[in-house]
Order: structure tokens, then sequence, then C-alpha cells
């Protein structure tokens, strides 16, 4: 069964370059495409009976899907796509999609009051719930043009392959592209040395010991280049956050996980998973590090 490349649909601007995005998606990863728009109108309309003229609201709503639909057909005419309205919160709406999506792709910002913020309640919201990689795509298109197939992901210090790291190699080959692997190292301001490499300077130490451990990793995520992918190392000093904005500067994809525990209120998103929502130049894929690749 191939699950659907799930996007939300408001209508706004962002939300359609999002559609965009997810038709274009699901046509290289050859996916289907289920477009939806959530809202609440039945609670301010009211429920009517079965008689009565339909709300505005769910009127304009379906003409919103079937856009979005049309559009979608036009930039994917082989793509499956299905769209549905549906009468809910949008972020509870799009984590119920989430169970049975290979993604979910929303717009940055939305309408109302969360338009002038960097990132919307919905997309930050989706992204602590979300059961499967949530995509955010920003409102403008960047200012330098991204090199064409060029994946970016940050490596954690995880043992083996994270879910987020396995995601972006299938972007990465999907786009018959480039994956870039980003590990970032910093010292510690009171270590103890006891690493065998740490004989020398620790600056020295602490970067080869990086370098090991996303060989490692690698290694372990890309058995034989099975995949076909040119995978590029990077290992920089420095702040996770600052590394993984630029090293994204001309990716068409950055890709972060989440926190390792989910709690009854969803995912840990921490400050690097803010930060590339808030600053990334590029669409930004969020992997909880429970889902499934």
């Amino acid at each position: 069964m191939r699950l659907p490349v799930v996007v939300g649909v408001d209508g706004s601007e962002g939300s359609f370059r999002a559609l965009d995005w997810a038709a274009t998606e699901a046509s290289r990863s050859r996916l289907p495409l289920r477009v939806v728009h959530a809202s609440l109108w039945e609670r301010y309309e009211g429920l009517h009976p079965a008689d009565a003229e339909r709300p505005t609201e769910e009127v304009l709503a379906e003409h919103l899907v079937a856009e979005a639909r049309d559009r979608a057909r036009r930039l994917g005419p082989e793509v499956t796509v299905t769209a549905d309205v549906q009468p809910e919160d949008p972020v509870a709406s799009l984590v119920g999609e989430s169970h049975e999506a290979a993604m979910v792709v929303v717009g940055s910002r939305g309408h109302g009051r969360i338009a002038g913020m960097l990132v919307g309640s919905v997309s930050l919201a989706l992204a602590n719930r979300s059961h499967c990689p949530v995509v955010v795509v920003p409102a403008r298109e960047p200012s330098t043009p991204p090199r064409s197939g060029r994946v970016v992901v940050g490596v954690s210090d995880a043992a083996t392959p994270t879910p987020a790291t396995v995601f972006a190699l299938a972007r990465a080959a999907a786009r018959h592209g480039e994956l870039v692997a980003v590990r970032a190292w910093r010292s510690p301001a009171h270590e103890a040395m006891s690493h065998p490499l740490l004989a020398g300077s620790p600056a020295t130490a602490h970067h080869r010991q990086a370098e090991e451990h996303l060989e490692d990793v690698l290694a372990q995520l890309d058995r034989n280049a099975s995949s076909g992918v040119v995978i590029h190392r990077s290992v920089v000093r420095g702040p996770t956050h600052q590394k993984l904005i630029e090293a994204a500067a001309d990716a068409e994809l950055l890709v972060v996980g989440t926190g390792r525990s989910r709690g009854r209120h969803g995912h840990h998103l921490g400050p690097v998973n803010h930060a590339m929502l808030h600053y990334a130049p590029c669409p930004v894929a969020v992997v909880p590090d429970t889902y499934d690749a």
C-alpha cells in the first residue's frame, strides 16, 4: 500500500506553494496525493438541516479543494489526486491524516492573525504532534536558487541511522540527487580527556571523533552505496542550527529529527527544530524519531 503525500490547504498563497511542492514530491516519489482543507465552519455557522441552504463557508471550502485538486493534476498529470473537506480543527485533522501518510505538507504561514509570523501555529503544532514527517514550505521563494536534487540532513549523536537520515536519503534518491550529511560539534566547556584521541589538541580530537561517528552512521545508512545517491560529508564546528542553515542555503530540502521521547502532547521540538522552521531558506522536513522509516 502506497501511503499518500497529504497537503493541507487554506486558500492562502503559502498553502498553494505547499500544494505545488507536495504535487511535485508525489510525482517524483510515485505516490498518491491527498488534498485536505479543514475548518471549524460548522462551529461558526451552526449545524443546518438537510433542506436548508448550505453555509457559505462549506461552499467556499468545496470550491477551494476543487481548485487545489485541479492545480495539482496540472502539475502532476500522472499522480492520483483525492481531495477532502473536513469540518474539524486543522491541526487535529492533519494529525489524524498523519497516521496513514508518507508525509504531511503545509505552508509556513496561513490566514488570519498568524499570517505575519514566520511560522504559523498550525505548522508548529503539527510538527509537534504528527506521526509521520512534516514538511513546512516557506511562504517565499529563496533568494538563492536551490541546487537541483540537493537534500541536507543533520546527523545527531545517535549511534545508528535515525528516521530523519533514512527519510533524507529516500528524498535524495527520489530526486536522483545528492545528500549532504552535516555533523556539527562543539567542545564542552569542561571535558574529561578519556577518549584515546584526546591526547592531542581537544579541537582536533573532537573533529576526528565527529568524522568517525559520521562515517559509521553513513556506512549503516547506505550499505554498498545501494541507493545510488552521492553523499557529501560535512563535519563542522559550531552551533548545529547555524551550520544547518548555512548548509541549506542552496538546498531543495532540509531534514531534521525530533527528540527521542514522545510525550502526552507529542514530540520534543528543541531549539534546533524551531530555528530551522523559522529561518531555513528552503522547505524543512521534521521527522519524528519514533517514525518507522
